[in-house]
């Protein structure tokens, strides 16, 4: 029994440094100069220095990004859940004609490569005027956070008793009243998870939102490509940005992280 738990620590302990040492070196390489960086092997800064933080507040050209993927990706959060509630509600509690089959087509909807749908939207939304927006973004993230979300909070849903819906119909509630202050409330894990999810996507997709913008709404992974300029990659402000860009997905799983281990064992996660 000893040795079996002294096995699982040391397996644990090596997985967290693996999955940490990455991250370690991106923030080593954060304080560092180029000529450091660039210069050999070193553990920990030998000349340490925030410049590279200080370009990246203070060129708006980079903390622009950092707002327009926030703008986006909120916005596509805010919608994936408006129209996921209601859509996984109707699957969780109606049967209607080619139902399953709905259901089965939104959720392979989120198998496809982003790659495959680039045209169509760059097209579209050149032709309406939403080229370089952040909703542009926000809906194109739809496409492909939604049948997640509607698979996810119809899991939850289907796990709350019919008998909740009549009780509240009998007490007098509309449905409206009933949905937000009966039925959400007790989904609430699973809004969590949906919207986690959802954030996470957003957040970490490149292709789409570089496709789909220019300079109004370029999110930061976009800048974060195109650093390369006379005299090379500045690889300071690069390891900089990408160290902040941790934190935005730190603070969601801080948030949700409850919520989330609940969605693992009670819900489809």
């Amino acid at each position: 029994m000893m040795r079996q738990t002294r096995s699982k620590n040391v397996g644990i302990t090596l997985f967290i440094l693996l999955l940490l040492t990455p991250i370690y070196w991106l923030l080593n390489m954060s304080f560092k100069t180029n000529q450091e960086i660039l210069g050999g092997l070193t553990l920990w800064p030998q000349n340490f220095t925030l410049d590279n933080y200080a370009v990246i507040f203070t060129d708006p050209s980079w903390y622009n990004g950092y707002i327009n993927s926030m703008i986006y990706v909120s916005i596509n959060v805010v919608i994936t859940l408006l129209v996921a509630l209601p859509a996984a509600y109707a699957f969780s509690r109606y049967k209607f004609l080619g139902d399953k089959h709905l259901f089965f087509w939104l959720l392979s909807n989120r198998m496809a490569p982003p790659a495959v749908f680039l045209l169509p939207f760059f097209q579209l939304y050149s032709s309406i005027g939403l080229f370089d927006t952040h909703i542009a973004v926000a809906l194109a993230h739809c496409l492909f956070n939604v049948p997640l979300a509607v698979w996810i909070l119809e899991g939850f849903m289907s796990g709350v008793p019919r008998e909740y819906d009549e009780m509240a119909y009998i007490d007098g509630y509309s449905f409206p009243k009933f949905f937000v202050k009966v039925f959400l409330p007790m989904i609430r894990s699973g809004i969590g998870v949906t919207a986690f999810f959802a954030f996470m996507f957003s957040w970490v997709e490149l292709l789409l939102a570089r496709t789909l913008t220019s300079v109004d709404a370029q999110p930061i992974g976009a800048i974060m490509t195109r650093t390369i300029g006379a005299s090379g990659i500045d690889w300071g402000v690069l390891a900089a940005a990408g160290s902040l860009t941790i934190i935005p997905g730190l603070l969601v799983i801080w948030f949700v992280r409850n919520h989330v281990a609940k969605g693992f064992a009670l819900g489809r996660v």
